[in-house]
């Protein structure tokens, strides 16, 4: 009764003064209230909500470290999704008790049933981000979990020991990350590793060196102090082999043949084909590996999808299918062209495109690729499909990265996006990268001094090699030099002579 009286001696309020105050009330949560007479109550939730918004805009602007940490921590991603779904709640409720002290008791069934739309309007309104919000924290810690273990839990022969939580690249100028891109295949016998690469990183700038090696190279070296070294002591080779024995001891059979012959040489691992990689690689181009990371190529597609495609220049033909060596052609093309948007299926062919082409022209298709999908990866793209990611995540990644890294790795990669990659350019002939014996010396010395020429200042990488002096003034007439800015090498520049 005292409510009822209370709104008769009110002037009534129009359907639109009602509606307006009650977004208003949705809006800054607790003003409908105080509107409604029910002013303590609002005055507390106002002030308790404008609270939240500027703590949460202090943390954003002053507290970045944090809310990155809390994006890879577990722990974290489980409190957030809880914290969304209580806050979302309760920013419900008050919308709804709003609606209710603003609306007059004695108006007419339309007026309640419009009204009763437009709050549930408004409800929907922040039931369904915050939904997702709630999912999107849940795949994450999904991914976390799946993908990195800690480092406590994981094996590995061949990481670091241990991890600096407070300062992971205090003594670490450059992280050496290998990156495999591995064919499972139904049509193939184990795993083969089409695509090695290895990503030196300043730690500092975040600007990126890109080392690709071709997948057919021979006598792949093993460091002296790897027990793999007594068993192929001029490394993985063997000689007088045709090229289909060959293709056996080559870098890309290395993954699946060399554990099978050697199980559990190395010690405890959970992934034994990739410990003996980094080993090999690392010593291949004098750089200490520090960890890899394994991306299934059956799943890429699934990743370039869920990042809604990827635009790259496309110079020459790139066959999706066709066997070079049996003279069968493929059934479909990509034709070139600058700034293709290609879905996953078309980039897969993209990057892992044979027919008609060479292991030069896949590995600058490859890292084209993956500078397509650092540029894809926005802000807009990881909030708006991130549930979609995390899941394609999930299929395509295999890594010994520990968790307790990851808050500072997500920091170095917001560097690296805006930092400088550039591709290492690897000169063939006179490293003799098609012969059986690669001069393995002379690679150590070129990845040397392209790391010694970053436009950023590093600490030159440990090298067994020795350095040789070298002049610091470079003449306008010379060729470029041992590094290559992606930008350019992706940049669209059409070949004439195209495969067909």
């Amino acid at each position: 009764m005292g409510r009822r009286a209370h709104e008769a001696g009110k002037r009534p309020r129009s359907m639109p003064n009602l509606l307006s105050l009650t977004l208003l009330g949705a809006l800054l949560p607790g003003l409908g209230l105080i509107a409604g007479g029910r002013r303590r109550i609002g005055a507390f939730i106002l002030t308790l909500s404008l609270g939240l918004v500027g703590l949460g805009v202090y943390v954003a602007l002053t507290r970045r470290d944090e809310v990155l940490a809390a994006a890879v921590v577990p722990s974290r991603l489980l409190m957030t999704s809880v914290a969304i779904g209580v806050l979302g709640f309760h920013w419900i409720v008050v919308i709804v008790a709003s609606h209710r002290s603003l609306r007059p008791a004695t108006g007419g069934v339309g007026g309640r049933v419009v009204g009763a739309m437009f709050v549930g309007v408004l409800c929907f309104a922040i039931a369904a981000p915050a939904a997702i919000g709630v999912q999107s924290a849940l795949a994450q810690r999904t991914l976390v979990q799946d993908v990195f273990q800690a480092q406590a839990e994981g094996k590995s022969a061949t990481r670091p020991s241990t991890v600096n939580v407070e300062d992971p690249w205090e003594d670490k100028p450059r992280l050496n990350l290998l990156l495999l891109g591995g064919d499972d295949a139904p049509s193939r016998e184990g795993v083969r590793t089409d695509t090695v690469i290895v990503a030196s990183i300043d730690t500092r700038t975040g600007n990126t060196a890109l080392i690709s090696l071709p997948r057919n190279l021979t006598f792949m070296p093993f460091p002296k102090d790897s027990p793999l070294s007594k068993y192929y002591p001029n490394g993985f080779g063997k000689e007088g082999l045709g090229l289909e024995d060959r293709l056996e001891w080559m870098l890309t059979a290395m993954y699946q043949n060399v554990p099978d012959a050697h199980p559990g040489i190395l010690g405890p691992s959970d992934n034994e084909g990739a410990d003996v990689l980094k080993q090999s690689v690392g010593e291949a181009t004098g750089l200490k590996l520090d960890y890899y990371l394994q991306v299934n190529l059956q799943g890429f597609p699934e990743l370039v999808d869920a990042i809604g495609g990827i635009n790259v220049n496309v110079n020459e033909r790139v066959a999706m299918g066709g066997i070079s060596s049996s003279h069968i052609p493929p059934s479909e093309w990509i034709e070139p062209g600058p700034d293709q948007h290609l879905d996953g299926r078309h980039a897969l062919w993209f990057a892992r495109g044979r027919y008609g082409a060479d292991d030069d022209q896949r590995q600058i298709r490859q890292r084209c690729a993956i500078k397509g999908i650092v540029d894809a990866a926005n802000p807009q793209t990881l909030v708006t499909k991130y549930k979609a990611i995390a899941k394609a995540g999930q299929h395509l990644l295999r890594t010994d990265i520990p968790q307790e890294l990851l808050p500072a790795l997500v920091e170095l990669a917001l560097k690296v996006k805006s930092g400088t990659v550039s591709n290492v350019t690897l000169d063939v002939a006179k490293l003799r990268l098609k012969y059986l014996h690669p001069d393995y010396d002379a690679l150590r010395d070129t990845v040397e001094t392209a790391l010694e020429s970053d436009p950023a200042p590093a600490t030159p990488p440990t090298t067994p090699s020795t350095k040789t002096t070298r002049n610091p003034v470079t003449p306008p007439a010379t060729p470029p030099g041992p590094t290559q800015n992606l930008v350019d090498a992706c940049a669209y520049h059409p070949n004439g002579d195209q495969p067909n």
